[in-house]
């Protein structure tokens, strides 16, 4: 197993990817991935990555623009719409890698790029296969989930933060994850000590993010995509989970002609780390060896 820096372009900005490459001799299948809400591919994607390619699967993970370790002005800006064309960026650039198989390319998910990975499959029949990992699949449940009073007061901090970016100011930031009752997008019992226990030492991530995206949450239903996904699908529900609850993503999954499901009672943020961690990057390192190398 090797692991090299890359870059590639999505509209003018670069990306920056790790991208790992199995043992052995080519074409190998290629997993595209990249985190959730405002995280960094450090914050414990590399230990999914590393067991991937350890089955014999190569591994793109990549930062967004205007996250981590990639450009892109302002910081923090978290656009559905230039994030799933970074997505579709990074998959061109798997499918150019002289070792890997275009033809088996898949893609790896987690809460919201979970959701992404639905609406990226929906359109692409190329993609082989993907994982959509404890996924958003429905704004307006999110909102049911956190409440009247805390989608009220995102509500205000976004338009303040979507008429500055109109009068061309400096974006207004909310911290990404904040203790109950305070300021923040993800405010949950479990969204801050689940959030911070995956940040490592070393770190390029950010607990903040442009509040214009409070907007846009309760708009964003990638599990209606679902339907419309023909490769083979992994949906890994959490079923205690506070930001995307498990029955509706169920729902949703269940309309898939490929689906499959696994279920872990456990919380959003519970699926990182430990013993859940195990479990889950198992069940998906088996699927993915199912359909990306049969035989």
């Amino acid at each position: 197993m090797s692991r090299t820096d890359l870059t590639f372009t999505s509209h003018g900005a670069e990306c920056a990817a790790w991208l790992y490459r199995p043992d052995g001799d080519g074409p190998h299948p290629i997993v595209v991935m990249a985190h959730g809400f405002s995280a960094t591919r450090e914050l414990r994607l590399d230990a999914y990555a590393e067991r991937f390619v350890a089955a014999g699967l190569g591994v793109l993970l990549f930062d967004y623009r205007h996250f981590g370790a990639s450009g892109g002005e302002p910081r923090q800006l978290l656009d559905i719409g230039k994030q799933l064309d970074d997505w579709r960026a990074a998959i061109a650039e798997a499918r150019n890698v002289d070792w890997a198989d275009p033809n088996r390319v898949a893609l790896f998910g987690s809460s919201y790029s979970g959701g992404h990975v639905v609406t990226l499959a929906a359109e692409d029949r190329r993609i082989a296969a993907i994982v959509a990992q404890c996924p958003f699949s429905d704004g307006l449940a999110t909102l049911r989930a956190v409440g009247p009073k805390h989608a009220a007061s995102l509500t205000v901090h976004a338009l303040r933060d979507q008429i500055n970016a109109a009068l061309g100011k400096p974006p207004h930031y909310l911290p990404a994850v904040a203790d109950p009752g305070s300021p923040g997008v993800m405010t949950t019992h479990d969204a801050k000590p689940g959030m911070m226990a995956l940040v490592p030492r070393d770190t390029v991530w950010e607990n903040r993010v442009a509040a214009r995206i409070g907007l846009r949450v309760p708009l964003y239903r990638p599990g209606t995509k679902a339907k419309h996904v023909q490769c083979p699908a992994l949906w890994c529900i959490t079923d205690q989970d506070t930001l995307c609850p498990g029955d509706n993503t169920a729902k949703w999954a269940a309309q898939a002609p490929r689906g499959e499901v696994k279920r872990y009672p456990i919380g959003h943020f519970d699926i990182y780390v430990g013993d859940s961690f195990e479990r889950a990057v198992a069940d998906q390192t088996e699927f993915l060896r199912r359909h990306l190398l049969p035989g």
